[in-house]
């Protein structure tokens, strides 16, 4: 048995050595945040795994989405173009993603119309990814002649050289239909104003909420947040897409009864104020139970 006590007389290096901590695989008091988590995770995996196997899901009417044949055919009767503008970031933007996913849909409606599109863009990739959207789209409406990559094209990376390139093309060639969907900042004003001053039809999409006013206010049809999403999702009909997209209603639901039952745990607090304990300590708020056991899991 090695001992505490060294040959002059002071500790010996034994008795410094730190006694390790037993290791805990599982932290019991964090349960309840663990089946939190494997439910939401799980419901993603779960619809993911159903839209795979061809289970259709409800996906609440979008006003912008139904408004895109409105504002494609309007284009069609006065003999316009289309201008469609995917956001200004690049390919790692998800935004960036579902306005290209959206860039579909409009060029398939705008094929089967026969009515010039122009996509100008701040990224070169966003340009490749953009002309494929739009091939594919011609395509599958069976128009193959529709498909001009020279309607697509990159104009500049710098944020407000490619608005005033876009509003002179605006203010020239007076497009009909505006579609801006994907990721906008300051230049979101400057290019809604500017259809709004052309009389042009104009939807647009951005999960950026410092934005979502100024949208609101020139648009005629805004995709509001994660409506840019949702339509993105259901019209690719991708799983991963639909998967993530219940998962979430699935949280958001969670959600919203926590909040519920935290309002209800509140009020009874309010209406009959706590005692105390055997100790003489005041008993804890009701609403610690949310916090600290659900949540916190502590």
């Amino acid at each position: 048995m090695p001992s505490a006590i060294a040959a002059d007389g002071g500790p010996s290096e034994s008795s410094e050595k730190p006694i390790p901590k037993p290791v805990k695989l599982f932290d019991t008091p964090k349960t309840s945040f663990a089946i939190l988590t494997v439910v939401v995770c799980g419901t993603v995996i779960v619809f993911t795994e159903l839209a795979r196997r061809g289970r259709p899901f409800y996906v609440r009417p979008i006003a912008g989405l139904k408004a895109i044949e409105e504002a494609v055919g309007r284009a069609t009767e006065m003999g316009k173009p289309i201008l469609f503008i995917p956001g200004i970031q690049d390919l790692n933007e998800i935004e960036t993603v579902a306005g290209l996913t959206l860039l579909g849909r409009v060029a398939r409606v705008a094929a089967d119309y026969d009515t010039p599109m122009e996509v100008p863009t701040t990224r070169a990739l966003v340009m490749t990814a953009a002309r494929e959207a739009v091939q594919a789209a011609a395509l599958a409406a069976g128009r193959a002649d529709y498909y001009n990559e020279d309607l697509i094209h990159y104009i500049t990376d710098e944020q407000f050289g490619y608005v005033a390139s876009v509003c002179g093309w605006m203010q020239r060639e007076q497009p009909a239909a505006c579609f801006y969907l994907g990721k906008f900042y300051a230049e979101s004003l400057i290019l809604s104003e500017t259809g709004n001053s052309i009389s042009a039809i104009q939807i647009a999409g951005t999960a950026e909420t410092t934005q979502l006013p100024f949208f609101v206010a020139a648009c005629d049809y805004t995709l509001l947040g994660e409506e840019l999403f949702a339509a993105s999702a259901y019209l690719s009909g991708e799983p991963a897409q639909m998967g993530m997209l219940k998962g979430q209603d699935v949280g958001k639901f969670a959600a919203i009864v926590l909040i519920v039952v935290g309002c209800g745990l509140a009020t009874w607090d309010s209406l009959s104020p706590r005692g105390l304990q055997a100790d003489g300590t005041k008993l804890p708020p009701r609403t610690s139970w949310v916090t600290d056991t659900v949540l916190k899991g502590g």
